[in-house]
Order: C-alpha cells, then sequence, then structure tokens
C-alpha cells in the first residue's frame, strides 16, 4: 500500500474514533464539570454543626435521701469572629434591623418577613462596600448584646478582641443561666444574628448547704470532673457520658431553624447517697463552731460513727470552705478528721488496758501501785497529774493516771503493745473515701522511754478517725470496722444499683473484753472521773479524755499550748454511736485547758441533740441536778 494512502487512512480512522466517542466525550466533561458544580453547590447549601449534650452529673444526698449536691443547667455564649466577617449573614441582620423599624412590620406574617429581609439585603449587598456592611454589622451586633450581657459597648467591643485577626474564637460569657441563656438565643433568632454565636450547653454544680460536710463531699473542676472528697472518690460513677446532636442548616436560608439531623443521647450520672445523716451533720457543725468560739480555738473536729456498721453518720472539721464559691480552699482545704496528726495522749491508754484484760493479765478490779506522783525505774520516769497511791485497773482510766497505764503496759509487754496497737487500727489508713488520709505514726523503737511514754499516748501520731474506729471496736463487741461514707448508688428513677455493706477489717479484743472495757470507761464519766462534763442526763456514757502538749514543729513541745479531746459513746452498755471531740489549741482563760473541761462538755451537748434527734430511749433516771463539780483532766 502507498505510504500516503496509509497515513491518510490511519487519520481518517482516528478521526472517525474520536467523532465517534465525541458524544461520550462531551457527556464526561458535563458530569465531570457541570454537574458535579450542581453537586457541590447542593452539598455546600447544608452547614452541620455538631454540638454536645452534656451528660448530667449524677446528686449527691444524704442518709435520708436529701439533697446535697446536684447539676444546674448553665450555658456558654461564644462567638465565631470568622463568621462576623461574612457580608451575607451581615446584610441580612442589618435588613432585619432596618425593617423592623417600619410601621409593616408589625402587619406581616413570618414567611412575608423573611421574604422582605432577603429583598432587602440583596439590594444593601449592591449598594453598600463590605467593609461598611462588616463594621455595622458589628456595631448592631454590640448594641443588641452589651447590655443583656451585662457590659457597656466598649467593653463588650473589647471582649470581642476584633484586632487580634489570628484569634478565631472568643468567648463571650460564662456561667449564664438556662433563663439567660434562651432570652439571649431568642435575640440572635430575633435580629437575625445567630450565624456567628455559639451556645454551649454546660452544667454547673451547686451544693444545697455549702458550708456543710465540705471536706467529706469534695468538689468538681470547670470541667466537671471529681477533685476532692466523695465528688472525687465516686466520680466514675456520678460522671455520666455526653451525647451529641448535628444539626444541618441551610446556608443559603440563614432565617431558617437548624434542624437536628442525628442524636446521640447522653447517659446520665448514677447518683450517691451517703451514710451522713445533714440532720445530725447540723449538729456537729453547730456545737463545734460553738465550742471552738468558746474556748478560743481555730481548728478541731467532732466524728459521729456508729460503731456496729462503721458508717460516719456526721464528722465535722475546722477550719472550712463554702463549696459553692471554695474561698480560701487551699489554707482550709485540710481536713482535721482524717488529715491531722497529733498526740492522743490518755484516750489511748484503752490499748494497754484492753490489751491485759484481752489476756487475762488483769482484770478492771485488779490493784496497781500508781505511786505518789513520780514513778522511776532505770532510765524509765513518769509523771502524774496527782500522787494517787493504788488504784484499781477501772480507776487507772477513770483517774487517767499515767503511771498507772504503764505499769498495765508492763505487764502486757512491749511487743504484745503493739500487736494491739496494731490490731486497733493506729500506723494504717482506716480506708474511708477520702484522698489524703493520713495513716499516723506508730514506731516500736525498742526504746525503755519512748515505751512508757507510748502506753499514755505521747510519741505516737494519730488521726481523730483512728480514734474513733478504735473506740467504735470497744463499743461493738471487739470488731474493728472499716468507715464507711457511702450508704449505696442509686439509678435516676431511685432504683439502687448498689449497696454498701458494713466491713469488718479484725476482731481485736473478745466480746468480753470490750464489755469490761465499756463498765470501766463509764466510771470515767462518773463524778470521780475526767470526764464528768461529759455527763448526759438520762443515758450513761463511757469515755476517755486526753491532754497533751503540743508538739512544736521545729522539735521539742510548745509548752503552755494544747491538744484536748474526749472518746466517747452512748448509752455505755450497747452503743448507738461513737462520738470523738478534738479541739485544737484553746487559748480560753476561763477553764484549766484538759480534754475533761473543753472537749468533754462539747461531747455532751453533741450527744444530748443526737440521742434526741435518733430517738434514743433513756437508760438512766432523769434526775434536776446541780452542775457538775470541775474535771481537771
Amino acid at each position: 500500500m502507498n505510504p500516503a494512502v496509509s497515513r491518510r487512512r490511519c487519520l481518517l480512522l482516528c478521526l472517525v474514533f474520536v467523532t465517534g466517542l465525541s458524544g461520550l466525550s462531551a457527556r464526561l466533561i458535563y458530569l465531570q464539570v457541570v454537574k458535579s458544580s450542581d453537586f457541590a453547590k447542593k452539598s455546600d447549601r447544608v452547614s452541620i454543626r455538631k454540638e454536645t449534650l452534656k451528660a448530667n452529673r449524677g446528686c449527691i444526698v444524704d442518709a435520708n435521701n436529701q439533697l446535697v449536691a446536684r447539676n444546674i443547667p448553665r450555658a456558654r455564649l461564644g462567638l465565631d469572629k470568622k463568621l462576623l466577617h461574612d457580608v451575607g449573614p451581615a446584610t441580612l441582620a442589618l435588613a432585619n434591623k432596618e425593617l423592623r423599624q417600619t410601621y409593616e412590620w408589625s402587619t406581616w406574617d413570618e414567611r412575608t418577613r423573611k421574604s422582605k429581609i432577603k429583598s432587602r439585603a440583596s439590594k444593601m449587598v449592591d449598594s453598600m462596600p463590605a467593609d461598611e456592611i462588616i463594621n455595622q454589622y458589628i456595631d448592631h451586633v454590640i448594641d443588641i448584646f452589651a447590655r443583656p450581657l451585662g457590659f457597656k459597648n466598649e467593653q463588650l467591643r473589647e471582649r470581642m478582641n476584633l484586632e487580634n485577626k489570628r484569634q478565631k474564637y472568643v468567648v463571650l460569657k460564662k456561667d449564664i443561666s438556662e433563663d439567660d441563656a434562651e432570652k439571649l438565643k431568642q435575640l440572635t433568632v430575633d435580629h437575625s444574628i445567630l450565624h456567628a454565636f455559639v451556645f454551649e450547653e454546660t452544667q454547673k454544680r451547686w451544693y444545697v448547704m455549702p458550708e456543710m460536710a465540705s471536706h467529706i463531699i469534695g468538689y468538681v473542676n470547670h470541667e466537671a470532673k471529681g477533685m476532692a472528697g466523695i465528688e472525687s472518690q465516686m466520680d466514675q460513677y456520678m460522671s455520666g457520658k455526653d451525647g451529641y446532636v448535628r444539626n444541618h442548616r441551610d446556608k443559603f436560608d440563614l432565617l431558617a431553624v437548624a434542624k437536628p439531623q442525628e442524636i446521640l443521647p447522653p447517659i446520665h450520672g448514677l447518683n450517691v447517697q451517703l451514710t451522713i445523716d445533714m440532720g445530725l451533720q447540723a449538729i456537729l457543725e453547730e456545737e463545734l463552731d460553738a465550742g471552738l468560739q468558746e474556748f478560743e480555738a481555730e481548728k478541731g473536729t467532732i466524728i459521729l460513727m456508729n460503731p456496729q456498721t462503721g458508717a460516719i453518720m456526721a464528722m465535722a472539721s475546722r477550719p472550712t470552705f463554702n463549696l459553692n464559691t471554695r474561698e480560701n480552699i487551699a489554707e482550709n482545704g485540710y481536713d482535721f478528721a482524717t488529715q491531722a496528726l497529733y498526740e492522743p495522749g490518755s484516750t489511748f491508754k484503752i490499748i494497754a488496758t484492753a490489751g491485759a484484760i484481752d489476756l487475762g493479765l488483769v482484770e478492771p478490779s485488779t490493784l496497781v501501785n500508781c505511786h505518789y506522783g513520780i514513778y522511776r525505774q532505770g532510765s524509765v520516769r513518769v509523771p502524774d497529774h496527782h500522787p494517787y497511791g493504788m488504784l484499781s485497773v477501772a480507776q487507772v482510766l477513770a483517774k487517767s493516771s499515767n503511771i498507772g497505764a504503764y505499769k498495765v503496759a508492763l505487764q502486757l509487754g512491749r511487743q504484745e503493745f503493739f500487736n494491739y496497737l496494731d490490731a486497733f487500727g493506729f500506723g494504717h489508713k482506716t480506708g474511708i473515701r477520702m484522698a489524703g488520709e493520713s495513716a499516723g505514726v506508730t514506731n516500736d523503737t525498742g526504746n525503755p522511754t519512748d515505751f512508757s511514754r507510748n502506753s499514755y499516748g505521747y510519741a505516737v501520731s494519730v488521726t481523730p478517725l483512728q480514734v474513733a474506729c478504735a473506740y467504735s471496736a470497744i463499743a461493738n463487741g471487739g470488731t474493728l470496722m472499716k468507715p464507711l461514707l457511702v450508704k449505696s448508688i442509686m439509678a435516676n428513677n431511685g432504683s439502687t444499683v448498689m449497696n454498701y455493706k458494713p466491713i469488718p477489717v479484725r476482731q481485736v479484743v473478745k466480746e468480753s473484753t470490750a464489755r469490761k472495757m465499756r463498765h470501766a470507761l463509764a466510771t470515767v464519766v462518773d463524778i470521780k472521773g475526767t470526764a464528768s462534763r461529759a455527763k448526759v442526763e438520762g443515758y450513761q456514757v463511757a469515755g476517755k479524755t486526753g491532754t497533751t502538749v503540743k508538739i512544736n514543729p521545729k522539735g521539742g513541745y510548745l509548752h503552755g499550748r494544747y491538744t484536748v479531746s474526749f472518746a466517747g459513746m452512748m448509752p455505755a452498755e450497747n452503743p448507738a454511736f461513737v462520738c470523738v471531740v478534738v479541739v485544737d489549741d484553746p487559748q480560753t482563760t476561763e477553764v484549766k485547758r484538759y480534754g475533761g473541761t473543753i472537749a468533754a462538755p462539747i461531747f455532751a451537748k453533741v450527744a444530748k441533740r443526737v440521742a434526741n434527734t435518733m430517738g434514743l430511749e433513756p437508760t438512766e433516771p432523769i434526775e434536776s441536778t446541780e452542775p457538775l463539780a470541775q474535771a481537771n483532766h
């Protein structure tokens, strides 16, 4: 074939092939360019905004289902500064502003209003420079929102930080009430300026009685995460899980209301029920404040515990803070009941006494030679407050003889003494649901002098809660109980998800030993004992006073400054509660600063009111008596 003919044929075939495909090519071009533009326009018409649906944090209620803490709905208003400079929404808002001032506005229905606004906005775009539209729009936004947000115009302009082009989003106001948020939302709708504003649903934790049981309840941070107390310890149950809603809005109909297209409901948190009775808590708070004021002290605690279950019925500490404002929390967040370490003094004398009785070494009636004010044995020197001579073991507790306590501890032996000390829970955290609990210090140094001081509550450090737990073991028949703060976890419909049962830690002493100890401790509150001021008319009280010189943080002791305490139970035979009172550094000069003169009368006032509240039947004849003689230790 002629090469020229061949070339022409190839060109013709190529032309035919291209011509044959021209229809398909045109269709492809149409789909890829023209039609895809339409598709893009349709997808671009839809603006999708995902909004979080906040889960409600569970409530906290007391043992009687009285509300203690709950969430209240709040809102946060933000501004999308990028959208603030969008000419389209700006002209709609300005058109809205202009037309609302006309007489005809009130005669138009909603549909007509939208139509008129769009028409007027279109004319504005053609007649006004974009910069002027944006500037007028910003002025309009400030005029509308300044006063409802609690600002002057210039203050709101400054908060919007318009000069900072790199900042795309700014929070205009936090912590807006639900009602105010609805009013602000309506303003954005009424004035067609919803486009640039972002309303975020938030929650605020509200404490019904913010200065009661503050250390126990704790608080949450700005992200609603528990940071202290029960709020922290039970955070996993109360926090819940947020949901969301995706709102679709037509970008070309900015006056239309957004439509939710996808919703995932939030899972709300569970509710926590405390063992605390807020009625009893109020009694402790009031009497602690009154006692500290009367005896001129700033720090102290009162603990009320159910000895049978280990439940903390009430627990107050000073200093304290307001859970809603949290002012001075850095200084006052320290919980005296569970974190304060102090030398317990004579309240510690139950260790040697209970141990010796438990092992059959002594009985409450066994006589002990307490000498006459000073006892020396080698390098050991034990002082007493008075020359007691011969006392029974029960009288050693009633008179609070240091020498007697040491002599009983010698019969028990150093190893057994520390065994019982350990069994009663000293030197170990109690395991209460409170962060930062102290374990105390109870070292067996092997030094005879240290051992003598240990026997009457020196050279050891304990917490008030440890003392309450130890006395509860005496009160309930010899079992150390783990202190409980949480009674149950409940769903929002009121059903119980989980109950917290009493947790026995160990049997410390025999039941018979505990009974003998209660009888012996009841003599302490007798008219001849050191705690006569702890007496409550109609009830037999058992307990023990404690007075120690305060430790100097730099070493040694702060002479003339004391920590005084009383640990008691009532009624003595079958105690319904154990109550521990500790007052740190009282400055009063009205009475001698002893546990019997300061802590014991506070106990008596608390115990009387608690008995009335609990409806306890009197166990003793009620007689009208003269004021009891002043105790001296």
